[in-house]
């Protein structure tokens, strides 16, 4: 599959860094955690579990014997096998080919198993960032981008904040050793706002003063 990417410059980026950007960090889902948070195998396993136990006690209380009720759940299983099979492919896939990167200046993420796109947040764009631990010591990093911004939420799912149709939030997913890397996203967050002094406030509402220029969050296939 490390083929499907050879005209990656840089592992993850669609071209090389321009001259003063370094990268800092790169990193994936870890499979598990992406199969149970993202494509909810758990959850599709307990639904088979509790459609066998119904199918029992249904055919139970209509007369059957125990072994005839045993016996109506046999199609149950492979169904259940297939669909939680499935899951973890997708989630072993999606793992596989998206790269998480952070650099001196934004936020790539590389995404897609068959339609791969790169995703560049600028910092300038970033409103917050957030950080969901795990007990695997796995975890989310949600980004909230400031207003203005907007990136469509099925382009980024898996890797999108949960229930945030409206004002979707790209959040690094799964992601290992969690605490570490949103810690060094923040201090970088943190040292580049440092580098703009934020204005007076005369400064602030003088109606000629313009705002800094901006980079706008890019989608590249």
């Amino acid at each position: 599959m490390s083929g499907d990417y050879d005209f990656e410059p840089v592992r993850g980026l669609p071209a090389l860094l321009p001259a003063g950007e370094t990268l800092l960090w790169q990193g994936h889902p870890e499979w598990r955690s992406l199969a149970v948070r993202a494509f909810h195998v758990r959850k599709v396993g307990v639904y088979f579990c509790l459609l066998a136990v119904w199918s029992v006690l249904s055919a139970w209380a209509e007369g059957s014997s125990l072994s005839a009720a045993l016996s109506s759940v046999l199609w149950v299983a492979p169904m259940a096998l297939t669909a939680v099979a499935l899951l973890i492919m997708l989630a072993w896939l999606a793992a596989r080919t998206t790269v998480y990167s952070i650099t001196s200046k934004r936020v790539v993420m590389r995404i897609g198993v068959a339609l791969p796109i790169t995703i560049n947040i600028p910092f300038c764009a970033v409103e917050s960032v957030g950080l969901k631990r795990r007990a695997d010591g796995t975890g989310d990093i949600p980004v909230a981008l400031s207003k203005g911004y907007r990136l469509a939420f099925l382009v980024l799912w898996p890797h999108v904040r949960p229930w945030h149709v409206r004002s979707p939030q790209p959040m690094l997913r799964s992601v290992p050793d969690v605490e570490h890397v949103a810690h060094l996203l923040a201090e970088t967050l943190s040292a580049t706002a440092a580098q703009f002094p934020q204005p007076t406030p005369n400064e602030a509402h003088e109606p000629n003063r313009r705002p800094a220029p901006t980079a706008p969050v890019s989608v590249a296939a």
